[in-house]
């Protein structure tokens, strides 16, 4: 059976600046989540579980912990010619830096030539979701399509963030069109919109030759679904990919088509209670697919004094002093001390909350520390005053503030 060859590119340049402060000192793909990953193992470990083994990271926006985390985390096999490589912005075509999402697979064509694949998986950094890439291949290699976009049914109200999809009874996209401020709705379901993933894949010579139209195009924002997705669209040369169609090894029917696009702070709180429960919407605990990533040599966690936890995630080298954690997802090396109550939280590495401290509803990035007896999200309109609260009035602490 012929076995297409396949380059993965995952774009992750993304500033992220609906996620601020996560996003003050490191790109949005390096943000953690989960407990113990960051937002772009998600997209690399379907990419690698599915046989997908020669991938390219491109970075550019404050790129030093995320360029760290794939070169000391994704390490594949250099004798069978693997690689998860980070490569950023290089200014190869001038002196300039990527321009928007095409741009920058186009001022990095010497991968593509290099890798001499079929097709190529263009993909997204900052989704949480599983998903089986090569079954979207196998529908574009049969289609004939010179891009197969994968598509996923959204609440019509929501679907102004993205791009949006109709398409006909084959699959052929009849419109594309990127962020519309009236998203079309389906045909009997009109209060959903199909929208994009921002999961792409191109047959080489498509993509080569689409890049090229793009670059020498003046008024073009050089961008992948707001450029050249439609300019496929409209040669009859673009298909769609039903994500829901999608299956994957040890999925349960809660968390089957899964998908969170995390790019606000509510959407990154949300997705952290979605991983929570005895029957969570996102499965972490899938080892059939396993998240991939590489974990810190911590000790297991301890619970000591009295600690209780209740409904949560907590991460390796954390301890649990005497306080009460609820509903939260705690990352490595977290302290909670004697009395303290943490409730509804995303508490991320390093953090420290002393004695008799309450934290409820809130985002502590790491290395934050929090006071004995401080109080955050008791009083959102007195949190605001000094720290970031969400529309949602989730309060977020900037990495390595002191909480007094």
């Amino acid at each position: 059976m012929y076995a297409p060859q396949v380059l993965g590119i995952v774009l992750a340049g993304g500033q992220g600046k609906r996620l601020w402060p996560l996003t003050a000192d490191r790109a949005k793909p390096a943000v953690p989540c989960g407990g113990n990953y960051r937002l772009v193992d998600f997209v690399l470990s379907n990419l690698v579980n599915a046989g997908i083994h020669r991938i390219y990271v491109l970075t550019q926006y404050k790129s030093h912990s995320l360029d760290r985390h794939i070169a000391t985390s994704w390490r594949l096999s250099s004798m069978l010619g693997q690689f998860v490589i980070a490569v950023p912005a290089q200014q190869r075509l001038g002196p300039h830096w990527y321009n928007g999402s095409a741009d920058a697979i186009f001022q990095s064509l010497d991968l593509v030539y290099g890798a001499a694949a079929d097709v190529v998986a263009v993909f997204g950094a900052d989704h949480v979701y599983r998903m089986d890439p090569m079954q979207m291949i196998a529908q574009h290699l049969d289609s004939g399509a010179g891009v197969t976009v994968a598509g996923i049914r959204v609440p019509r109200a929501a679907a102004s963030a993205f791009g949006c999809i109709e398409a006909d009874a084959s699959g052929r996209i009849l419109r594309f069109v990127e962020k519309p401020p009236q998203p079309p709705g389906i045909p009997g379901d009109p209060q959903s919109s199909f929208v994009s993933m921002g999961n792409y894949v191109f047959t080489t010579s498509v993509l080569l030759d689409a890049l090229r139209w793009d670059a020498d195009n003046p008024g073009s924002a050089h961008d992948m679904g707001g450029d050249i997705v439609p300019m496929l669209v409209e040669a009859g040369r673009a298909h769609v990919y039903n994500f829901s169609d999608n299956t994957v090894r040890g999925a349960t029917v809660r968390d089957h088509g899964y998908w969170r696009d995390v790019g606000t702070l509510d959407a990154y709180y949300d997705l952290h209670l979605d991983l929570l429960s005895g029957q969570p919407r996102f499965n972490l605990f899938n080892h059939a697919w396993p998240i991939r990533t590489r974990l810190p040599s911590l000790p297991p966690a301890k619970f000591v004094a009295g600690g209780n936890v209740e409904d949560c995630i907590i991460g390796p080298g954390s301890v649990i002093s005497g306080g009460r954690v609820r509903n939260s997802v705690l990352g490595p090396d977290v302290v909670v001390g004697k009395g303290a109550i943490v409730d509804g939280c995303v508490v991320l590495p390093g953090v420290r909350i002393g004695t008799g401290a309450i934290v409820r509803r809130a985002i502590l990035d790491k290395d934050v520390v929090v006071d004995g007896g401080a109080q955050i999200g008791q009083d959102p309109d007195a949190d605001a005053k000094s720290y970031t609260t969400s529309p949602c009035g989730i309060t977020v602490i900037g990495k390595g503030t002191r909480v007094a």
